[in-house]
């Protein structure tokens, strides 16, 4: 047997590192996200959808189930039926059958087919691989990917759309991304090759002037659903044709996962409940993304660690980066900004075990290839050391590859709201400056200016998590005892300890008042976790009542740092406004 592929940890690596490339340039599959619907979400969307191949070392018997559910958006579905029929490769003479399969799959998948989309990728790939005597290991690699690398280029010219905004597929791209990292790996070759923005110069800027087609109706949705059908799989395929646009339909063993666009939620429920037993929903709004409203490029582009409680939407709209750690939740495995925070505590208040992975080395060092290669300079401001080792990679990597200096890291010693309110001052700051000296200058005095308070509710999940010992997990959480912690550069500082939360937002006033005057205006973070209500109305009257010219954001609490702390707790940052003004 080719021991290369007996799915040992060389063919399920190949598969993870593939998977980490595409996810650290998903950034820029968004921004060039044309077609089918100018939505910038074709990245997020694999990045969700094929993030169960993460799991292949620990648990590949249920990665393609988790696969097929986990898949979201045109792209992630089609991508999901495709690699589904990877993961059964047992030896390298299976894998351009596999190949061949997967494109059977992916192209059943979709209603109406289009070429210059990712079907032409896998169609490339399926053409190349059928061509090679050998098996992966001795595959002409440079041929094979100068055909993909083709096939994309030649998507611009293919669909209208694309060529009249004078882009790549993004979707394409994303594939093409994805098995130059999993083929570089079954060869055992280096993927630090010429980075994508070289290869495809020239397409990967959408043309001045150029307008989404206004074929979007405001109340349109994405919509996935998972189906068992009363009747065969066929009769329920064809069923699903009239229910919206946009279809693509894969097989879960009895159960069909659908993806659609409709304007009417209600008809459609009825529909599909009409089919078979509706067992999973999820939807989405549909807004395609105007160029006029995308973020404007100032002295330096911001990238920070995710685990600062900033939105996707908050990166989106100041333009900048963040870098995913990993969520476990039971079998599931997303990126952590992907997921939904009532998902998370729901699971964690119901004894669902939860736990969280950082991004290897690898996916690190192609997201800071990313960066500067799409951005004149990049400011990093990264998670404290004491945390992770993310200041460390991120400084080997820039003595390797940074001959230019365009990469600054700043070590914060921060985590949670207080990393984050010094990176959303920090871009905000600079859209608005042209010397990017001066930018981390203002970053540097964010970090010293800083504060914040994070109010747990129970130990035990820092217990569960081994942040604690159980022993004190039960006994604080018997006492009924809920520490106050701060994130310095030493680490995480317990600063108090009170009974209830009425005595957490006076420990919460009692610091802004010695902080601040009466009359100061300091941009304040809230966080929340599945307090949201409580956190906006209540803790934030009080501390508007203190201090009415303050600035008060209101986010999620980071869920690397939720994932540890639990349900219940709550955080409150704080910088002077000179930080927000």
């Amino acid at each position: 047997m080719d021991r290369i592929f007996s799915m040992d940890r060389n063919y399920d690596s190949a598969l993870i590192q593939g998977y980490e490339r595409m996810a650290a340039w998903s950034d820029l599959l968004d921004t060039i996200n044309v077609f089918p619907v100018a939505d910038a979400d074709t990245g997020r969307n694999l990045k969700i959808s094929l993030a169960p191949l993460r799991r292949l070392t620990n648990d590949p018997k249920t990665v393609p189930h988790h696969l097929i559910r986990a898949a979201t958006g045109n792209s992630g579905n089609i991508a999901a039926g495709f690699f589904s029929e990877l993961l059964a490769v047992r030896t390298g003479v299976q894998l351009p059958d596999a190949i061949r399969s997967g494109l059977h799959k992916a192209r059943q998948a979709v209603a109406e087919p289009k070429a210059g989309t990712m079907l032409s990728v896998f169609e490339a790939l399926a053409l190349a691989a059928s061509q090679q005597d050998l098996t992966p290991p001795g595959w002409d690699l440079d041929t094979i990917m100068r055909h993909l690398e083709k096939t994309v280029s030649d998507t611009s010219v293919i669909l209208p759309q694309l060529k009249a905004a004078g882009v790549v597929d993004s979707g394409a791209l994303g594939m093409f991304i994805f098995l130059e990292g999993f083929l570089c790996g079954l060869a055992g070759k280096s993927t630090h090759g010429r980075p994508v923005t070289e290869t495809f110069r020239g397409s990967l800027k959408i043309a001045d002037g150029w307008r989404p087609a206004a074929d979007i109706d405001a109340d349109d949705y994405c919509v996935s659903a998972v189906i068992r059908p009363e009747g065969s799989l066929d009769q329920a395929r064809q069923s699903l044709e009239s229910c919206g646009t946009s279809l693509v339909v894969t097989t879960d063993a009895d159960c069909l996962k659908v993806h659609l666009h409709t304007g009417d939620r209600k008809a459609l429920k009825s529909d599909l409940a009409d089919i078979g037993c509706v067992v999973g929903w999820s939807e989405e709004r549909i807004e395609t993304v105007q160029p006029e409203h995308a973020p404007a490029i100032g002295a330096m582009h911001v990238m920070t660690d995710a685990a600062g409680s900033i939105t996707v939407d908050d990166a989106r709209e100041l333009g900048m980066t963040l870098l995913n750690s990993y969520l476990l939740v039971g079998e599931q495995v997303c990126p952590e900004t992907l997921y939904a925070p009532q998902k998370l505590y729901s699971a964690m208040s119901g004894g669902t075990r939860v736990s969280t992975a950082q991004a290897s080395a690898f996916e690190r060092h192609q997201c800071y290839l990313s960066a500067v290669s799409r951005f004149d300079r990049v400011l990093y401001l990264c998670v404290g050391s004491v945390y992770t080792g993310n200041y460390d990679t991120a400084v080997a990597w820039k003595a390797q590859n940074d001959p230019d200096d365009r990469l600054t890291i700043i070590d914060t010693g921060a985590a949670s709201g207080r990393l984050g309110i010094m990176a959303l001052a920090a871009a905000r700051y600079a859209q608005r400056v042209r010397d990017p000296q001066a930018v981390v200058h203002f970053a540097r005095e964010a970090v010293a200016h800083s504060g914040e308070l994070v109010f747990l509710d129970q130990l035990k999940y820092l217990a569960a998590g081994g942040r604690i010992s159980k022993t004190k997990g039960f006994f604080g959480d018997l006492l009924h005892k809920k520490p106050i912690i701060t994130p310095t550069a030493q680490g995480a500082a317990k600063v108090g300890i009170v009974r209830n939360r009425g005595e957490q937002l006076a420990f919460a006033l009692e610091r802004l008042q010695h902080t601040f005057e009466k009359t100061a205006a300091p941009f304040i973070l809230l966080q929340y976790s599945d307090n949201q209500q409580w956190v906006e109305e209540t803790a934030a009257a009080r501390v508007r009542a203190l201090l009415p010219a303050a600035r008060i954001w209101f986010r999620p609490l980071s869920l690397t740092s939720g994932a540890h702390m639990g349900p219940g707790t709550w955080a409150v940052a704080y910088l002077p406004a000179t930080f927000y003004d």
